[in-house]
């Protein structure tokens, strides 16, 4: 466990780093006094992702999700509170503490958190392995060593070595209390009955790491030669490994991706580790795969701009041109790069040498369709059916690509390269996209009419969800309006000097977060809402203490549905430009509060009020109907009271019609 006031120290650095933490996921641009980015919750191509660092908060106005840093970090790698507070703590040097949990407590921590620290472990063997046994280090050191990579890349990417005996691994972990279960469950472990080996037993290790820096899975290569031996094996699918959402390196490349505004792209690990020796730091691998959409996406949010590398002739490279329309679909720019003849990424970068190279990628990198388009014109030659053929697979390249502007000038280019007339090429272009439209409309249309998980994205079924979630607490609380705009004044303005009123037989300043309270507690107004009662029994009990602040306490809370709806409450500015103050001036919000707050106040009384009269009115009906005279008599004057009450509300608010 970790104490409060460190959790409350972690909470507090973090609010008011929120940028820094966020950024190392996502790209932001600075946008006035906030921060813009895409959304790295749901897939979207124009950017909705707010982080504000004076609220310190993040808000996605597409998708909903919404929170402090340690809410963020939570969500982004599905980790618990305390997990993201360690990560937090370390990043701003904060030293925790907590106590060693006991054999009880480890057995409660969820499957995930357990397979993280089995990897983790799994890595400091491996590195352990490499430097300080003999077979260590003369097997995999000595591969690295005769591959010329120094110490310090071997550090950096934590590379390790996997015993050639069968279960050396196992045995260890196992003797150090970590639990068969986990160990299959990271395909660390193979286990076949009462048959258990290591499943990366005599290879070097490359370790992969999510964009926190957690360890989530491995690759390993074999070293001896053996026809019947994967050369490369990685980590099988699991809780925490998703081979298609991972690209190698990300994580000790994602700042520089997003400072050089460019990604490169190459194939194996040790195409990434040789770039990085030769202080090219912008570049992932997609681990002899093709790239997924996820990977895509991945990289847009660091970059709009990707560069990728090939080895070997130009056509061993055909077999992946299909799939870089995916990279096109997501709105990023694609150059290739085709190294001379019998040169690799790894080779390259040792013959060349980091500045040689920068400038090598620099002067011969090619935009994608003009290197596609070249490419199968040579093969092409003066065959027409293969050039109806190249344009026909040009068109469909161009015609996924988001942005109109950006066809417009590849439709130049190709139909100069191709001699082809550019209203030809919008003709074909037209057709298809008309076609993926209809299409796209047949699957919407699909989905409406489907369960609702049928065909769904995830982040399509979260953003349902919670439109629902809303709407049924909506529909479940007829004062769900009134009583959020009460809050969010709570929240945003509760600190602020309100003005004088009389309360307790005595004219005073009051702030506005001790009028809303007052005013509600003296007249009894709870929600059927309990998160806001919640809200405002934590308001009541905290907002005496000293240097409270409402929107901050709650931003902070460490329960993500109080720092959510804290983080929806204050994340819009509401400016009143219909509203003027002196001298035809502009009033905003925060001018008017002495009007404002009493006003969103007397609008909920107003509401509750009508509502109850309602309710009597029906009572009163039933017991006429009954001939219950005593009680016909009580609801009588009862709604006698409601109808005073009713007409002194609505004469206060000035803008209500008495029914």
């Amino acid at each position: 466990m970790i104490d409060k006031g460190t959790i409350d120290k972690v909470m507090e650095t973090a609010q008011g780093q929120i940028t820094e933490v966020v950024s190392e996921f996502v790209n932001l641009r600075r946008r006035g006094i906030n921060y813009i980015g895409l959304c790295p919750f749901h897939n979207e191509k124009t950017p909705s992702f707010i982080v504000s660092p004076h609220k310190g908060i993040f808000k996605c106005f597409g998708c909903g999700k919404g929170g402090n840093a340690v809410n963020f970090l939570m969500d982004h790698e599905q980790i618990s509170f305390i997990e993201a507070i360690k990560i937090l703590g370390k990043k701003f040097h904060i030293h925790i503490e907590e106590k060693e949990l006991t054999p009880e407590e480890m057995a409660h921590q969820n499957d995930r958190d357990s397979m993280l620290v089995v990897t983790s472990f799994a890595a400091a063997y491996f590195m352990d392995r490499l430097h300080k046994s003999d077979e260590g280090k003369s097997v995999g050191l000595g591969y690295f060593r005769e591959r010329s990579f120094r110490d310090d890349i071997i550090q950096k990417f934590q590379l390790g070595y996997s015993p050639e005996s069968k279960d050396a691994f196992t045995k260890e972990a196992l003797r150090q209390g970590y639990k068969l279960e986990f160990l299959e469950k990271t395909g660390l472990t193979i286990v076949r009955d009462d048959y258990k080996v290591d499943r990366f037993r005599g290879r070097v290790i490359f370790p992969i790491h999510s964009l926190a820096g957690k360890v989530i899975g491995f690759g390993g290569r074999v070293l001896r030669t053996d026809a019947k031996t994967a050369k490369y094996l990685n980590s099988p699918e699991s809780e925490i490994y998703h081979k298609s959402r991972v690209l190698y390196g990300m994580y000790q490349a994602r700042q520089d991706i997003a400072r050089q505004d460019r990604c490169i792209l190459v194939e194996g690990y040790t195409d990434v580790l040789s770039f990085h020796q030769a202080g090219i730091n912008n570049v992932v691998a997609s681990s002899g795969t093709a790239l997924t959409t996820d990977q895509i996406r991945l990289i847009a949010r660091f970059s709009k701009n990707l560069t990728i590398i090939f080895d070997g002739d130009a056509a061993g490279i055909k077999a992946s041109l299909r799939g870089i329309d995916l990279v096109l679909e997501e709105g990023l720019n694609v150059k290739v790069l085709l190294l001379p003849d019998g040169e690799d990424p790894d080779s390259y970068a040792k013959k060349l040498g980091g500045e040689a190279l920068q400038e090598y990628i620099q002067k011969h990198q090619t935009d994608f369709i003009r290197f596609k388009t070249g490419l199968l014109l040579e093969e092409a030659k003066d065959d027409p059916i293969a050039r109806a053929r190249l344009v026909q697979d040009i068109v469909r390249t161009i015609s996924v690509i988001p942005d109109s502007i950006t066809r417009t000038e590849y439709v130049k280019d190709c139909s100069s390269l191709m001699k082809v007339e550019e209203q030809v090429l919008y003709m074909e272009i037209g057709k298809l996209r008309k076609k993926r439209q209809e299409d796209a409309s047949r699957r919407t249309h699909y989905s409406e009419n489907a369960s609702p998980t049928d065909g769904v994205s995830a982040s399509q079924q979260q953003k349902t969800d919670q439109m629902m979630a809303r709407a049924a607490s909506k529909s479940s609380n007829p004062f769900d309006a009134e009583e959020w705009e009460v809050l969010r004044f709570l929240l945003k303005y509760g600190d602020a000097t309100l003005g004088e009123f009389e309360f307790e037989d005595e004219k005073r300043e009051v702030s506005v977060g001790e009028y809303i309270v007052t005013e509600l507690r003296q007249d009894e107004l709870e929600s059927v809402n309990p998160l806001y009662n919640k809200m405002m029994e934590l308001y009541e009990t905290n907002y005496k203490n000293e240097n409270f602040s409402s929107s901050g306490f709650f931003v902070s809370s460490s329960d993500s549905k109080i720092s959510s709806l804290a983080t929806d409450l204050i994340a819009r500015e509401y400016s009143l430009s219909r509203i003027h103050g002196k001298m035809g001036v502009v009033a905003t919000e925060e001018d008017l509060l002495e009007d404002l707050v009493p006003k969103v106040v007397t609008e909920l009384k107003w509401k509750k009020v009508k509502v109850l009269l309602e309710e009597k009115r029906q009572q009163l009906k039933k017991a006429e109907e009954e001939k219950n005279e005593e009680k016909f008599m009580e609801f009588l004057q009862e709604l006698n009271n409601l109808q005073q009450a009713f007409i002194f509300i609505s004469k206060s608010l000035g803008e209500r019609t008495v029914v």
